[in-house]
């Protein structure tokens, strides 16, 4: 019989690897891993404000990552190289959101848990709030989905539909903001990104479809979790890099069947 505090981690972990699979597929084809890090980064300068005023969690955390996805997002057409840009925005963020942890009463006490995650103690109002965020974006996603990919496989032929690629960019920035809020409980700030990276990346040499690649990231993503929380309950280990360490296993086992596969 599984604990109630299983169930709550495996609901809220299940709910960000569907939104985080079906966003992951966007974030591999635009090669934005680097911006994933970038906004995940930023979050635990939003975990320091929130404490510090006594806000909810994950209102600051999307406030935050949103303002360092929409930083990026203004200043990537500028003579700085993007991945410079990046690079200053997420080391830059993660400094200052570790030192404002410090001065925050009790945050260094917490700072592990909002580095790699606690999804073991997530209570029933987190698992509504993650799975209401995860149904959000799954909509914007479906309802833009063409849109979306349009603009990410062909900026011109994009402008030539009536399609304003920056625009769909900026709906990319604003779902990952709200995917990185949600996910700090599950994997934490430091591995939010992988979430996002790694079960996309395992489905892509396996669909024929990005329809197709985006459903097997998100199962993909699903097995992660529920593979991750089982290893962690088994030998007592943290579940957030425990759920990326699965996801990281599934992704060899793909990728050395596709090398071994004749033709």
């Amino acid at each position: 019989m599984l604990s109630d505090f299983m169930i709550r981690a495996a609901l809220a972990g299940v709910g960000v690897a569907l939104a985080a699979g079906a966003l992951g597929v966007f974030v591999v084809w635009r090669r934005m891993a680097y911006f994933g890090d970038a906004t995940a980064h930023a979050a635990i300068l939003g975990v320091a404000l929130a404490l510090g005023l006594a806000l909810p969690v994950a209102g600051g955390v999307f406030t935050v990552a949103l303002l360092a996805g929409l930083a990026v997002h203004a200043l990537s057409g500028r003579q700085a190289a993007g991945d410079t840009i990046l690079g200053v925005i997420a080391h830059g963020a993660l400094a200052v959101g570790l030192v404002a942890m410090a001065l925050v009463p009790g945050g260094q006490r917490d700072l592990e848990a909002w580095l790699f995650g606690d999804v073991l103690t997530v209570g029933a109002g987190e698992v509504a709030l993650i799975w209401a965020g995860a149904a959000t974006i799954l909509l914007v996603l479906w309802g833009r989905w063409a849109r979306i990919l349009t603009a990410t496989v062909s900026p011109e032929l994009a402008h030539a539909a009536g399609i304003a690629p920056r625009r769909e960019e900026l709906v990319l920035t604003l779902l990952v903001a709200m995917l990185v809020a949600l996910a700090i409980r599950v994997t934490g700030a430091l591995l939010v990104t992988a979430l996002l990276i790694v079960p996309a990346a395992a489905a892509r040499p396996l669909a024929r479809s990005p329809e197709g690649m985006a459903v097997l990231a998100a199962l993909i993503g699903v097995a992660s979790v529920l593979g991750g929380l089982v290893v962690a309950w088994r030998i007592d280990v943290p579940a957030g890099p425990s759920v990326v360490a699965v996801a990281a296993g599934i992704f060899a086992f793909v990728r050395a069947g596709a090398a071994l596969r004749p033709g």
